[in-house]
This record gives structure tokens, sequence and C-alpha cells, in this order.
């Protein structure tokens, strides 16, 4: 039990960083609720005001959208939109246990889908801005469920696999063994160094090659920040927004996108595995999908409404680190986005551009940033993976070179 309360602990000190008299959001399946109980325990200890939980569940969402009527999925409930855009505007912080069965949207309707992200994103448009703009502290994080242990470790018994998981995901996030916090601390002093260096040299674009078939260049908009590890809110709390976490990513320039991208990995994304695709793009946009797994499911991704067909995010992680090292497939795009260079198509983060944080999400698309109600990571690094930056001095500099940092 000591290595989940020093886990618990983590996600609530350093995760979202709780303060003295803020409330906190816990929100997780009811499959993890003894786990949230030890995270609201040390949300309590360390001084919040408050935990308010908002219970989830596989199979009620799976019945939900399997059975209900059709017109369910065009509107949020009010109350729903209410607490979470009412919490985000008084401040509180905002934590995720993500965990649920990789394939427990299987077979449904993508139509119900679409339409039910469609309506949530645009009912809860308050708390997005909130979250993404660093407005409020928030984190993601995960502990294992019976469904997705399964799905990782498949040959594997229930019980076998569920600790299997828990040891893989206690080694991603640095817990046990010694001061955690201590290690995080080391970690993110790592990624700082790279974020200086990155942002020193101000670059203007970035060529992705590799044998999968990627080849892609991306621009960079005039004042893109690298960002990564920690983040700060605009009342100067810092947190981690997810944990684990590997990546340095910016925002590209909307239009400045082009060529083909091969994904490196599967993409779990609302219940549905998506495999072996990839896009082409033309200035900016996603104009072909191709995918032998889930190509359906991935056209409604990128068409949920005009920015999903645009990117928000390229992100930087090398083949050889923590988490690609342990050679799991977690099926988890928390997991697997930390074991792999990616792209994120959707809305970019305004930390990625100098002083974006204070600018309109008008002022922002004049600069070049992309907007849209949805945010989706998916894979594209591997072991030969070659990055060339380009200078706004007009320079080419290696980044990334058999798919490590070549710096």
């Amino acid at each position: 039990m000591q290595r989940y309360e020093e886990y618990a602990r983590l996600l609530v000190e350093v995760g979202v960083n709780i303060q003295k008299g803020q409330n906190l959001i816990i929100d997780a399946p009811v499959d993890c609720a003894w786990f949230a109980r030890l995270c609201a325990k040390a949300a309590y200890a360390a001084g919040c005001r408050e935990v308010i939980m908002k219970w989830n569940d596989d199979a009620l969402t799976r019945e939900k959208f399997l059975r209900a009527e059709p017109d369910v999925f065009d509107t949020l409930p009010k109350w729903l939109a209410e607490f979470m855009n009412g919490y985000a505007g008084e401040g509180a912080a905002f934590l995720r246990i993500s965990a649920s069965d990789p394939e427990n949207m299987a077979g449904v309707d993508p139509d119900r889908l679409t339409r039910a992200q469609r309506a949530s994103g645009e009912a809860l448009k308050p708390y997005r801005e909130a979250t993404m703009g660093s407005a409020i502290p928030w984190c993601i994080a995960s502990i294992p469920i019976p469904s997705w242990a399964k799905k990782v470790f498949p040959g594997c018994g229930e019980e076998e696999a569920v600790e299997k998981l828990w040891a893989a995901i206690l080694q991603a996030v640095r817990v046990g063994g010694g001061d955690a916090v201590e290690r995080w601390r080391t970690h993110l002093d790592t990624l700082q160094r790279r974020m200086d260096t990155l942002n020193e040299l101000n670059l203007e674009s970035l060529h992705y090659k590799n044998s999968l078939g990627t080849d892609l260049t991306i621009r960079l908009p005039e004042g893109a920040v690298w960002a990564g590890g920690s983040t700060v809110t605009k009342s100067g709390v810092p947190y981690i927004a997810n944990m684990p976490t590997e990546e340095i990513f910016t925002a590209p320039l909307r239009t400045g996108v082009d060529g083909v991208v091969y994904a490196a990995m599967p993409l779990v994304h609302n219940g549905v595995i998506m495999d072996k695709f990839h896009m082409v793009v033309r200035e900016g946009k996603i104009v072909e999908v191709h995918a032998q797994i889930g190509e359906e499911a991935l056209r409604a991704a990128v068409t949920l409404d005009e920015g999903a067909s645009y990117f928000g995010e390229v992100a930087l992680v090398p083949y050889d680190s923590p988490i690609s090292n342990q050679k799991l497939l977690y099926y988890n795009t928390l997991f697997d986005e930390n074991a792999s260079c990616h792209l994120a198509f959707g809305e970019a983060y305004p930390e990625c551009l100098k002083g974006g944080e204070d600018m309109t999400k008008e002022e922002r698309q004049a600069h070049g940033l992309n907007t849209s109600i949805t945010h989706v990571d998916f894979m594209v690094g591997t072991a030969d993976l070659r990055i060339t930056g380009r200078t706004r001095d007009g320079r080419d500099v290696d980044i990334f070179i058999d798919g490590n940092f070549a710096f």
C-alpha cells in the first residue's frame, strides 16, 4: 500500500500541486475508487478545501452509446456543463485517473461518438480554455484496471496482468526506491535544458523522415516556444499536466505542414483502436487518411470540426527513453505518446506562442495557431527517425538522428 500512497501524494502535491483552500475535482472510473480515496486523503492532508468526485464507468458508458435514444448524443447535460465550467471558473484543480478498456467502444456507431464529442466540446468551452490556457492546474495519470491490463499483457491471467501493469506504471512515473519528488526535479531539469537549447535555435521549420514513409515538413509560427515538463498557471503555481511526461513540444504553423506522415504505433481514441495509418497533409490540412484498422473512426476524428483537420502540436520524445525502453504498447495515449515523438491534430496550446496565454483566441489564430474542440495525439517516432531543423537565419541543424536527440 505504501507505493500507492506515495503515487497518490505525487499526483496531488506535484501533479496538480494543490494549494491550501483550493477545491480538487477527481474524475475517476468506479473501478479505481480505492485509489481515488487515497488521492482525496492526500489532498486533504495538503490543505485542500474540498474534494469533489466525478465518477465514470466503462460498462455504463458502452451501454449508453449502444442503446440510448439518438438525440441524447447531440447535447451535454446542463448540470455537467455547469459542474465542469463552474469549478474551472472558480479556480479548482482537476485530477483525472485515465483507465479504460482500449476497445470499450468497439462496434459503437462512430456517428454517435462524433456527435457526443462535438456536443461536449461546445458545452465545455470555458473548461477547455481554462485548462489549455493554464488558468487552472490539471493532471492526467493512470492506474491499472483488469480489462486494460489484459490488453497490454494478453498472455497473463488477470491478477498477474494487473500487477505487471502496476509495475510498469510506477516505473514510468518514477515511484518506488527513493524520493519520487527529487527524481522528478532531476527529470524536469533535463527537459528544461533541452527546451532551452531548442528555444535558442529559433527554428523556422522541421523536416521529418523515416523508413515507414514519413516525409513531412513542419513550419513553426513566429514566436514559437518549446514547452514541456511543468507548466505554471497564470497565478504562478507550477503543475505537471501529464504524469508520466517525457516530451518537449511546441505548436506548428496552422497552414505550414506538408507531406505524408505514418503512425508508428496504434492510437486508441474514444474507445476505438486505429492502427497502421497514414495521413497526407497539404498546407496544414489533412486531406487524406488511410488506415488498415479503424479508418472510419480516424476519418471522423479529423473532421470533427474545421480545426480537427489541422495540427496543434509537435512533440519530441527520444526513442531511447524510459517508457520506450519498457518495450510495451500501453494502448493508452498518456503512456504511448511519452514513448515516441508525436503530433496532435486539433487545438494548439497557447503557451507554445510567446505571449499566447495573454492573447484572445482570434489573436492566436492571427499568429498562426490552430483552434478546435479536439486535441488528439498520435505517435510517429521510430528508431530511424531523422529530424532536421532550419533556423530563421538559414542554418540546417540536426535535431534527431536515429530516433534520438542530436544534442
